[in-house]
């Protein structure tokens, strides 16, 4: 049953934990070459703090979805901002490279859940028509956590111990996940659905009608938009001649993008509608990107960052909209593997554009995704307008 209203303190505290979880996942991208100096090894093996974090975190989420469907999306949530709390400390405090990766990998682990299955509780308390703009505004959290985890990282990795940031972050997880522990048992869980194995689950929301289109499109949005993004930094410190500091600062413009959406998300939403929504995101996206490719004026750098982020958050959280409303029954399995193939995207998406620059340059790569994207994006958009006509 959905509530008049969902409650803006749960929302708030979702968000807060959300910024956790995203700072976790970015804070060691500046720590890279602080690393292998403490340690003693190389950027490759350093990067591998990134990696184990990246890839358990994606595997888990197929199982934490299933698991908030059964004992209740908040109560869990709350359980693994604990644990979160104790494996980024943990991160602090490692006393080997080998004891840092083991405590990345559980920090991966417990951040996976947190938030698919926020967003699946907004689906089980939020009625379908006013969901997107109430999904923007929890994403707040998100979008500014990938921010300031990177720029954590960047503080950290220039004063004496690098390790501070997890301490600030563990005590973060801490404070959230007690006060929503506590809101758990106060607030609606949201619908509990009968238990069952995690496999069994996910494919009765592949089953599920129109979950396929949903799912393919925000794989194929990692691969062909995420990925290549990644290289927007070097394109403009190689070609533009930016110095890494400001290039890798342009990703504060892509999350302003963001911000600047979810914040008028509720006046902008009712008024496009899904479709003209997302068809407008991808446009944005396109035109973003491939200024960012070929301006040759480093100035307007941050205003095309600033239109891509803006169109993915368009396109995206319509996407996000739609997974909540999969599969009602298994809403926390069916936003888990939205989520998982996002970030599976991403990673091949990362591979196949690191193949791609080295073969014709950055700037093609990023006008290969920028024409990549407009298929994917108007398809979903042109398929959404006509399953709403039927």
């Amino acid at each position: 049953m959905f509530s008049p209203a969902p409650p803006n303190r749960t929302i708030v505290l979702l968000s807060l934990a959300a910024f956790a979880s995203a700072s976790s996942m970015r804070v060691m991208d500046a720590l890279l070459v602080r690393l292998a100096g403490d340690y003693g090894i190389g950027l490759a093996s350093a990067s591998n703090t990134v990696t184990v974090f990246a890839v358990v975190y994606g595997l888990m989420q197929l199982v934490m979805g299933p698991l908030g469907d059964r004992h209740g999306k908040l109560r869990v949530i709350a359980t693994a901002c604990g644990v979160s709390a104790v494996a980024t400390l943990a991160c602090a405090v490692a006393p080997s490279f080998a004891s840092l990766l083991v405590a990345r990998a559980a920090a991966g682990a417990s951040c996976a859940c947190i938030i698919p299955l926020s967003m699946a509780w907004v689906g089980d308390v939020t009625p379908y028509e006013t969901r997107q703009g109430v999904l923007a505004r929890f994403l707040l959290g998100q979008i500014i956590g990938l921010s300031v985890g990177a720029a954590l990282g960047g503080f950290a990795a220039a004063s004496g111990w690098w390790q501070w940031p997890f301490v600030a972050l563990a005590a973060w997880f801490v404070v959230v996940g007690a006060v929503l522990g506590r809101t758990a048992w106060r607030q609606p869980s949201g619908a509990l659905a009968a238990g069952g194995h995690p496999l069994a689950n996910l494919l009765e929301v592949l089953r599920t009608p129109g979950v396929p289109r949903v799912v393919a499109t925000v794989f194929l949005e990692g691969v062909v938009l995420l990925g290549p993004l990644a290289f927007v930094a070097t394109h403009l410190n190689q070609v533009r001649g930016a110095a890494m500091p400001v290039a890798g600062a342009m990703f504060i413009a892509v999350s302003a993008g963001g911000v600047v959406f979810a914040w008028f998300a509720r006046r902008i939403v009712p008024v496009l509608g899904e479709s003209r929504l997302s068809a407008m995101g991808t446009a944005v996206i396109a035109l973003s990107v491939l200024g960012i490719a070929w301006i040759p004026w480093l100035g307007a750098a941050p205003l095309t960052c600033f239109g891509a982020g803006l169109g993915f958050y368009m396109l995206h959280n319509t996407l996000q909209v739609n997974a909540t409303q999969m599969a009602p029954t298994r809403r926390g399995a069916a936003v888990a593997l939205f989520a998982s193939l996002f970030f599976l995207g991403q990673s091949v998406g990362v591979a196949l554009a690191g193949r791609l620059a080295e073969a014709i340059g950055t700037g093609w790569t990023l006008t290969a995704s920028a024409l990549a994207i407009v298929p994917v994006g108007m398809g979903f958009a042109i398929s959404g307008a006509m399953r709403r006509k039927e």
